[in-house]
């Protein structure tokens, strides 16, 4: 069975970058969470649905063909036939996927998803990386790492991500997310036996450094006890 490493932090932390460098180095698997919720937020909106009506997402969760690979050089996203990898990054998706991230029973649905796939994932142990995957989806992980960074350079670092959107409109949109997702979950301070990385003033090496650092401290302390 593969074991949990836990990454959670707000959007432009760097998290999902630094996860799939990581899974790539140690030749773990990677795990996007926030793509499921993406692709139900982007089917929904191609039907038509309502993503902040409750009852229409908890539908929609029911009825809901998703694939999600864990090889970190395949990050290929589908729903039923359709390749959605491209479009669950629109605009129009990254601005309705916190209605249907919010929903509990959604998030409890999916979360059982998540550990199914890691516990049958032929990997030594899958990156998972998100916003409650160190207090939620795997509270016992001997792994669990909060990765953040100060708002103006998460702003900053997820508008040079989007080349030709403006600035401004992106940290408001930044800010925005992160209020409503923390309606939902605190990811933005450590729970009790998560260590937090914070790469406000890390590049990218000094942040993937830091946190090998803390993953191979807690694999150790794991094999050692």
């Amino acid at each position: 069975m593969s074991s949990f490493i836990a990454i959670d932090g707000p959007a432009g932390s760097g998290k999902s970058s630094v996860a799939k460098a990581i899974a790539r180095q140690r030749g773990y698997g990677l795990l996007d969470t926030g793509a499921a919720y993406r692709a139900l937020a982007w089917s929904m909106l191609e039907s038509g649905a309502d993503t902040n009506d409750p009852e229409a997402v908890i539908a929609a969760a029911s009825d809901f063909d998703l694939r999600l690979g864990l090889d970190p050089d395949d990050r290929t996203v589908a729903v039923g036939d359709a390749d959605v990898t491209t479009a669950i990054r629109e605009p129009r998706v990254s601005s309705a996927v916190s209605g249907v991230a919010r929903v509990p029973s959604v998030r409890e649905q999916v979360n059982i998803f998540f550990r199914s796939l890691v516990a049958n994932a032929p990997h030594p142990a899958v990156v998972v990386e998100g916003r409650d995957i160190t207090t939620v989806v795997a509270p016992d992980a001997a792994v669990r790492i909060l990765l953040t960074a100060a708002p103006e350079v998460r702003a900053a670092r997820r508008a040079g991500e989007l080349a030709g959107e403006n600035a401004a409109a992106v940290a408001e949109a930044l800010h925005r997310r992160d209020a409503s997702d923390s309606a939902v979950v605190d990811f933005l301070n450590a729970a009790e036996g998560v260590e937090v990385v914070d790469s406000t003033h890390l590049d990218f090496p000094q942040t993937i450094d830091a946190v090998l650092a803390v993953i191979d401290r807690k694999q150790g302390a794991e094999h050692g006890r």
